[in-house]
């Protein structure tokens, strides 16, 4: 870059003294990487991966790529593209999970960010329990025996084709609560939510359910996370909204 024949610098400074933050060492990284005449679009996908996508393209103005927001942007340039086409592609439901669960691709397990763009790309246009195996299978095959975060990432996958398949929409962190969302439920499933979820609240106007989050405990217990959290929720799926694997 620069003006006619004067070339620009950048000095990206930051206090000896205290630790770089690790999205801000991935950035600085980034750039150090990315230096060369033509790099933009390269350091461009960095920056999409580190931040997620974006309000437009996502919940937020900010997030992680594990998240839904590059789900939502491969969706909706599929979308873009189908339109341009003409093709009459009936559209699926945004799906929102948003649960405390650390899943993605770690970066010594799929090298290079094309290579985990590509694979979240697979994966988010999975859309059955078949088709999310044959994404897995790809993997393993590739880059050997999924990590645990990456097994996270795939439970997540199987995890929104049941809710999906359950007619909802958003499963949600939400203050001390799990947001189940759409959720019409008669008069049997409400009584079967409060046996089995006390403290749970029914919000016809909401059109949700609140369920507290659950903890290893009731009293003095830890939040669950991860692989705990998720199945606790498939359970909810199948207790209160009658969805199974195997229903599938």
């Amino acid at each position: 870059m620069g003006r006619g024949r004067e070339r620009a610098y950048a000095y990206f400074l930051y206090p000896a003294d205290k630790p770089l933050g690790e999205v801000a060492l991935e950035r600085l990284k980034a750039v150090a990487a990315h230096n060369e005449l033509g790099a933009g679009m390269a350091l461009a996908m960095k920056d999409l991966e580190i931040r997620g996508a974006g309000n437009m393209l996502g919940g937020e103005q900010s997030g992680h790529i594990q998240g839904v927001g590059f789900d939502l942007y491969i969706r909706l340039v599929g979308e873009a593209v189908a339109d341009f086409r003409g093709d009459g592609e009936e559209r699926a439901a945004e799906m929102k999970i948003e649960l405390p669960i650390n899943a993605h691709l770690p970066h010594d397990y799929v090298p290079g960010e094309r290579l985990r763009l590509e694979a979240y790309r697979k994966l988010a246009a999975a859309d059955t329990l078949d088709g999310i195996a044959e994404v897995e299978a790809e993997l393993i095959d590739r880059y050997g025996e999924l990590p645990p975060a990456a097994v996270n990432l795939i439970a997540v996958a199987h995890f929104k084709v049941l809710a999906r398949a359950a007619g909802l929409t958003d499963v949600a962190l939400q203050g001390n609560f799990i947001k189940f969302a759409p959720a019409e439920l008669p008069e049997s499933k409400e009584m079967r939510l409060t046996r089995m979820y006390p403290r749970s609240r029914v919000k016809p106007a909401l059109n949700s359910v609140l369920i507290p989050k659950p903890k290893t405990a009731r009293i003095g217990g830890r939040d669950l996370a991860d692989a705990e959290v998720l199945k606790w929720a498939q359970g909810v799926l199948e207790a209160i909204f009658g969805t199974t694997p195997a229903s599938l």
